[in-house]
């Protein structure tokens, strides 16, 4: 598109209503909307519904003939993004693309908007081609390509520069008023910035012997960025525990804490925890958005039958109800999920948790303090005497607690909680190891939910693939031919969307046990052998492999996803169940 097409003053709405896009009446709605919020005219059509983005992206491109880019597949140029400095891309909503000789391709959201035009011509300095991009995906990959690590490097070099330099204690950052200018303070606000934008769900500070090494956590996996130089760590821990309100001179002991951040007019609660290792103290960070709002049952990508047995199970007014898997496999995820499916104004809710992860409405929220002798069992027994309808316990971690538990589960409350086993019959022994007697796990235990996470294949750069001889037979050992014949697959060989990983996001594999009489008849005989035998003969019931399957089988997730599911429950599955012996609780690593 010309220079001169591009300084010609087009009016959408006008041109919209010409074509009988929008009516003469939805556009003054919408212009009148348009004045109370400030946002582009074009964005306020579509958040009223009077248009789809899809619509509005054709018709701009028809009437100013531009190309529409579909940012989602684009191998971006991370030399030439820079170009365009961050604070100028979020304003006039743009994204330099691509340099072809002197001519830079440029991506705009508003292709009309003039005085957006003119200030990227005299910021690029270089004839602009311009294309049209979906705003949604504009500022999504806005988050993803200016990620904070040059920034970081650079606020460490200058901090590094600053402590060497000086003799006063480090332990003094962070306790004036005036420090917003300070490093170390810029430091961690790039830090939390770029770990918000790319969705890292923990942030480790680990000091080495010569560097400092800052790992974010995304979609399970760790992302890792060197900065040279250690002495940089004391003064961010030491920051850290100011805000955490910790003891700054105690660096030998491990300590807990948490604060809250506000990070791009988003809410997060940071869970912290120290440790002293070799080379000064390693730190992690739980960061937990307050601001994305409680999931519900239905966002989880929980299977629809296995979503409705769910929904039965946690509607009843009495019995337990357990979800069990390892460390960072969901289980809190999908009990506040639960819980925010049956917080009504007739029930009452009363949790016990170590610590609160997020802050419910309408619920009665007590976190434990051991060095207080707030336990789960201490709680749990005030609880009942609360009057509550419904009680979710953070973990069953001993005798005592579980057979509160089961006692208030058979005398009128529906009970939730977790453990950490490997599958669900595991579960169920488990609580026999603990002591349980197995009448009282018969008589109050309706329902097992297993799961993991696997992570989703990249929706930009994901395609199909064939498995390769070594898949091959893996699938053959797990389906057979007839049903591997049909099936196909996806992978992601990597693009900026998803941090050259191939992956975006993760989804939840879950299996679930429902208590019948046959399989309460067995606990109650303590026949462990009988139980599983009965167990494995059910047809309604599909392990978490069987349901990782599913999800490759459909393209959400990756054949090689499924295998490392796997790899942590085949041994556990063919050496113990076919033997009838209780399943191992360690979790899988």
């Amino acid at each position: 598109m010309s220079t001169q097409t591009k300084r010609k003053k087009i009016r959408l709405g006008d041109l919209l209503v010409q074509h009988r896009m929008i009516s003469e009446q939805q556009l003054e709605d919408a212009l009148a909307e348009q004045r109370k919020s400030g946002y582009k005219l074009g964005r306020v059509l579509i958040q009223l519904g009077f248009l789809t983005e899809e619509e509005l992206m054709r018709f701009l491109g028809r009437q100013l003939d531009t190309p529409v880019v579909d940012l989602k597949h684009y191998q971006f140029q991370p030399e030439v993004v820079r170009m365009l400095p961050e604070t100028h891309a979020r304003r006039y909503r743009a994204l330099a693309l691509s340099q072809r000789g002197n001519e830079i391709t440029v991506g705009m959201a508003d292709p009309t908007d003039i005085f957006g035009y003119d200030a990227l011509s005299q910021m690029l300095k270089k004839p602009l081609n311009v294309v049209l991009v979906r705003e949604s995906e504009l500022m999504a990959t806005i988050d993803l390509v200016y990620r904070r690590t040059d920034e970081i490097s650079t606020l460490a070099e200058e901090l590094g520069e600053e402590l060497s330099g000086s003799d006063y204690d480090i332990a003094e950052l962070g306790e004036g008023e005036n420090l917003t200018d300070a490093p170390v303070i810029k430091l961690l606000q790039s830090m939390f910035e770029d770990a918000v934008q790319i969705g890292a769900s923990d942030i480790h500070i680990e000091p080495d012997e010569k560097v400092l090494r800052i790992r974010q956590r995304v979609d399970g996996e760790l992302q890792e960025q060197v900065i040279e130089g250690r002495r940089i760590a004391s003064a961010l821990v030491t920051r850290l525990k100011l805000m955490a309100q910790l003891n700054i001179s105690e660096k030998r002991l491990p300590q807990d804490g948490r604060f809250s951040v506000k990070v791009k007019e988003r809410n997060i609660d940071v869970r912290l925890s120290t440790m002293p290792i070799q080379y000064g103290e390693s730190m992690v960070m739980r960061l937990l958005d307050q601001s994305a709002g409680l999931l519900d049952l239905n966002a989880l990508g929980i299977p629809d039958k296995v979503l409705t047995r769910i929904q039965r199970l946690i509607s009843k007014k009495s019995g337990m109800v357990l979800v069990t898997g390892p460390t960072g496999s969901g289980k809190t995820t999908t009990l506040y999920a639960a819980l925010n499916r049956i917080n009504r104004a007739n029930i009452k809710i009363i949790t016990v948790e170590d610590p609160v992860e997020y802050r419910l409405p309408r619920i009665n929220q007590v976190q434990v303090h051991g060095k207080i002798g707030l336990s789960f069992s201490k709680v749990l027994r005030t609880a009942l005497r609360q009057d509550p309808d419904v009680i979710m316990v953070g973990e069953m971690r001993d005798q005592e607690t579980a057979e509160i538990g089961l006692r208030a589960a058979m005398t009128g409350h529906l009970v939730l909680s977790t453990l950490h086993t490997n599958s669900a019959t595991a579960t169920v022994m488990r609580l026999l190891d603990m002591g349980a007697k197995g009448y009282m796990v018969a008589a109050a235990l309706d329902g097992v939910i297993a799961q993991r996470l696997v992570r989703r294949v990249c929706d930009s750069c994901g395609e199909p693939v064939q498995p390769d001889p070594a898949q091959l037979a893996w699938l053959r050992g797990q389906l057979g031919d007839d049903v591997l014949d049909g099936m196909s697959f996806r992978a992601g060989p990597g693009c900026a969307y998803c941090s050259n990983t191939g992956y975006r996001g993760r989804i939840g594999v879950y299996e679930l046990l429902e208590m019948d009489e046959a399989l309460t008849d067995a606990l109650r005989r303590m026949d462990t052998d009988g139980f599983i035998a009965e167990f494995r003969r059910r047809d309604d019931f599909r392990t978490l492999v069987q349901c990782a399957l599913d999800y490759a089988a459909q393209g959400i997730t990756s054949l090689d996803e499924v295998i490392r599911l796997a790899g942590g429950l085949e041994e556990l599955r063919d050496a113990r169940l076919d033997a009838g012996e209780p399943i191992s609780t360690e979790p899988a690593s």
